[in-house]
C-alpha cells in the first residue's frame, strides 16, 4: 500500500484565484508559506520558510475564495500531485497539493478595522459580569448538573 498525505498549516501569501473550469466546476489556486526552526551545527538559530501551492476543486473552492486572503491562516489536508506541460519547447513542472480538506484559522482581531474584539473570559458583551449575566438554556445533551456546590470529600476517587 502507497501512501500520498500532505498536511499543512501555514499563512497564505497570496489572495486565492477562482477559476471556473470547462465542466461548470470550480477551481480555487493560493500559496501557503510553512516555516521551521531549528539549530545549525554551530548551536545557532535557523529558520527556514517553504511556499505550497495548493489547489482546491468544488464548493469548497467557493468558500475558501470567500472567505480565505493573504495572510489568513489555514489547514490544509490533501496529497501531492505533479503536473507538467510544454512551454516554449521546455517541458515545465509544478507540484501542488490537492486539497482534499481546509479549515479556516482564527481570525486576527485587526484584520476588520474597527470591529470590537471578542469579550474576556470574565464579562460579556453587555458588560455584566459571569454572574450578572443571563444563563443560556442547556442543550438537549448536555449534562445537568447540581445547582449547588460540589464537595470534593464526597467524590469517592
Amino acid at each position: 500500500m502507497y501512501i500520498n498525505k500532505v498536511m499543512l498549516y501555514g499563512n497564505l501569501t497570496r489572495d486565492p484565484e477562482l477559476r471556473a473550469l470547462p465542466s461548470g466546476g470550480n477551481v480555487c489556486s493560493f500559496s501557503v508559506a510553512t516555516n521551521r526552526v531549528y539549530k545549525k551545527a554551530d548551536g545557532s538559530r535557523a529558520e527556514q520558510t517553504d511556499y505550497h501551492n495548493v489547489v482546491v476543486f468544488g464548493r469548497q473552492a467557493d468558500t475558501c475564495n470567500q472567505y480565505l486572503k493573504k495572510g489568513s491562516s489555514a489547514y490544509i489536508e490533501g496529497r501531492l500531485q505533479t503536473r507538467s506541460w510544454d512551454k516554449e519547447g521546455q517541458k515545465q513542472y509544478r507540484t501542488e497539493v490537492i486539497a482534499d480538506r481546509v479549515q479556516f484559522g482564527p481570525r486576527s482581531s485587526g484584520a476588520s478595522g474597527g470591529a470590537a474584539s471578542a469579550p474576556s473570559a470574565g464579562e460579556f458583551e453587555g458588560g455584566m459580569s459571569d454572574a450578572e449575566a443571563p444563563q443560556k438554556a442547556p442543550k438537549d445533551d448536555a449534562i445537568d448538573y447540581p445547582a449547588e456546590d460540589i464537595n470534593p470529600d464526597d467524590i469517592p476517587f
